[in-house]
């Protein structure tokens, strides 16, 4: 999703999705994708890679991440993070971020 196919955040997400981020909680398939508009907006281009896991553990799933991309007037940008998400019915049903800009 975070590459860019928010179709297939219909397939992933479950419809009483809750997302946790520092400073606010998004619901559903249409909150997540209204928090992940900006960010898009935000670069020409972008691309995310998993660095560390996945790491599964009964119904939850761990991953750190690194983010690159490029702002429209060309400035290089990288943020890292730690996501963790519980998955009910092959769903994710909960989504918890820190991000931080390096």
């Amino acid at each position: 999703m975070w590459n860019g196919d928010h179709d297939v955040a219909v397939e992933l997400v479950a419809d009483d999705f809750v997302g946790h981020w520092p400073d606010r909680d998004v619901h559903g398939v249409e909150g997540l994708l209204k928090a992940m508009a900006p960010l898009a907006q935000m670069f020409d281009s972008i691309a995310f890679e998993i660095e560390v896991g996945p790491i599964s553990d009964a119904d939850m799933v761990a991953a750190r991440w690194r983010g690159k991309g490029h702002s429209p007037d060309g400035e290089s940008m990288t943020f890292i993070g730690n996501d963790l998400l519980r998955i009910v019915d092959g769903k994710f049903v909960e989504y918890w971020v820190a991000t931080q800009h390096v």
